[in-house]
């Protein structure tokens, strides 16, 4: 098996969309955005991006009810090319594990 494994920690920047599939899966749908330092080559860089994510099962059900936009999270799953209605394709983080992180508010 290849490996295809992406840990992501960040915010949630546009408001969850739930949807249950013909077959009766829930979906939640967000993006997740990143920021932080890294250290490349021996020098520290801004790194950022956003990315599109996609919670599915009954499982994760519960949790996703809780997200909302400013909601800080770490998602770990596998990333996949879906295509838009646009006919372009974008890389898509399905989550498998996912972990609210506290604010400390």
């Amino acid at each position: 098996m290849t490996a295809n494994r992406l840990r992501l920690s960040g915010t949630v920047c546009r408001a969850p969309l739930q949807k249950i599939s013909p077959s009766g899966i829930p979906h939640c749908q967000l993006v997740l955005e990143h920021r932080s330092q890294q250290e490349e080559a021996g020098f520290f860089r801004q790194a950022w991006c956003r990315m599109p994510v996609i919670i599915s099962g009954k499982t994760h059900q519960v949790i996703t009810q809780h997200i909302t936009v400013g909601t800080q999270l770490t998602i770990e799953g596998f990333i996949c090319s879906h295509q838009g209605r646009n006919g372009l394709s974008k890389i898509v983080l399905h989550a498998e594990q996912i972990e609210l992180i506290d604010s400390g508010d």
